[in-house]
C-alpha cells in the first residue's frame, strides 16, 4: 500500500493530508508527518555507507505552464532556462538498507500546461527508521509558475518571471531575481528575497526565523515573524502590514502617496529610514520605549522645531499623533517594549 502526501501550506500544520477513500485507516495527519520527518527523516543517517539513487526526467510544458514540487525530507532548488521543458533531477539519499530508497518514489504526472512533481512513500517505509531524503533540481521555462512546499528542507529558486509561491516547515526559503513572488513562508528557518517587481501583494513570513528583503517593489506587503528580525531593503509599496513578536523591524525605502503602513512589534525597535518622503501622517505608541525623529514633525497642531535647523532629534513621548510635510502616507507604529525611529536617507 503506497501513500501520497499532498503538502499543504507551511501555516497550515494541522491539517489532515487527503489520501485514497481505500487508504483512510492509514491516513497520516500532518503533524504525524512533522514528527517523522523531524525525529526520523535522518536518523541513521551517519551509520553505514551511503546509498543514493538518480532519478531523471523531461517532460514538455510550455513556457507559461505551472509546475508544482512537493517533498517531504530534501532540499527544491528550482532555476529557469529558455526552452519549453521542465528538467527534473533528483537524488535520494540514505544510508543501511538499500530497500529504504525503494520505499519512496518520485511521481511526475503531466498534462497540458501543467507539471506536478512529488514525492511518494510506501506506507510502510514513511516511519522513523527511514532516513531517505529526496533533493531535487528542476529547472523550468521561464515564464512558468512555480509552487514549491516541502516539510523538511530548503527551497531556493533563481530567474523565474512566473508567479512563485514557495512554503516549508522546517528549512530556510530564497528568492534572487524573482519578481512575481507571491508567497515565501517557512516555520523554522529564514526567509531571504531579493528583486521583486510585481502589480500584486507579496506575503512573507517565519515563525522562528529571520525575514530579509532587498530591492523590492509590490503593491502590497504583508509580513508576519514569531520570533525574528525583519529588515526591508530599498522596498516601495503602496501599502504595509507588519507584526512581530519578538524580533525589530526595519524599513529602507520611500513612501507611495496615499500609502498606508502599518507596523505592530511586542518586544523589538522599529525603525524606517525613509528615502526623500513627501509627507505622511505618524500614529506611534511604544509603552517602554521613545520615539525619535530626524524629520521636522508637526506634533498636535503646533511646529515640533528647535532653534538649530528645525529638526527635533529627540522626541521622548511615548504616544504621538504627527504630521511631515504633506501628510499623503498613513504611518501608523506600535511597539511594546522598543524604540521608534523615523530618519532621512
Amino acid at each position: 500500500m503506497r501513500l501520497t502526501v499532498a503538502l499543504l501550506a507551511a501555516g497550515i500544520t494541522a491539517a489532515a493530508v487527503p489520501a485514497p477513500a481505500q487508504d483512510a485507516p492509514h491516513r497520516l495527519g500532518i503533524r504525524e508527518m512533522v514528527r517523522t520527518a523531524h525525529a526520523g527523516a535522518y536518523q541513521g543517517r551517519d551509520r553505514g555507507p551511503e546509498q543514493t539513487e538518480r532519478f531523471s526526467r523531461k517532460v514538455r510544458l510550455g513556457r507559461d505552464g505551472r509546475v508544482s514540487i512537493q517533498n517531504i525530507s530534501g532540499d527544491i532548488v528550482v532555476t529557469s532556462g529558455s526552452g519549453d521543458e521542465v528538467s527534473i533531477e533528483a537524488i535520494k539519499r540514505g544510508r543501511g538498507d538499500q530497500r529504504q530508497l525503494a520505499a519512496v518514489r518520485i511521481v511526475v504526472d503531466d498534462r497540458p500546461g501543467r507539471v506536478d512533481v512529488r514525492t511518494e512513500y510506501d506506507r510502510n517505509g514513511f516511519d522513523r527508521n527511514n532516513n531517505v531524503s529526496v533533493d531535487y533540481t528542476v529547472v523550468v521555462p521561464n515564464g512558468a509558475a512555480v509552487e514549491m512546499k516541502s516539510i523538511s528542507g530548503n527551497v531556493k529558486v533563481t530567474g523565474v518571471r512566473g508567479a512563485v509561491r514557495a512554503d516549508t516547515v522546517s528549512g530556510n526559503v530564497i528568492t534572487t531575481d524573482t519578481p512575481n513572488v507571491e508567497a515565501a513562508k517557512t516555520i523554522s528557518g529564514d526567509v531571504t528575497l531579493a528583486g521583486i517587481t510585481t502589480d500584486g501583494n507579496l506575503s512573507i513570513g517565519s515563525v522562528s526565523g529571520t525575514v530579509r528583503a532587498r530591492n523590492v517593489k509590490a503593491h502590497g506587503l504583508d509580513l508576519g515573524s514569531v520570533s525574528g528580525d525583519v529588515t526591508l531593503t530599498d522596498v516601495t509599496c503602496d501599502r504595509l502590514s507588519a507584526k512581530s513578536v519578538s524580533g525589530g523591524f526595519e524599513y529602507t525605502g520611500s513612501l507611495a502617496r496615499g500609502g498606508m503602513y502599518d507596523v505592530n512589534v511586542h518586544s523589538g525597535t522599529v525603525r524606517f529610514v525613509l528615502v526623500n518622503p513627501a509627507g505622511f501622517e505618524l500614529t506611534a505608541n511604544t509603552f517602554s520605549g521613545s520615539i525619535r525623529s530626524d524629520l521636522p514633525l508637526t506634533i498636535g497642531g503646533g511646529s515640533d522645531r528647535d532653534r538649530d535647523g528645525g529638526r527635533r532629534r529627540g522626541i521622548n513621548n511615548r504616544s504621538m499623533r504627527a504630521t511631515f510635510g504633506d501628510g499623503s502616507a498613513t504611518l501608523s507604529v506600535r511597539t511594546f517594549s522598543g524604540d521608534i525611529v523615523i530618519a532621512r536617507r
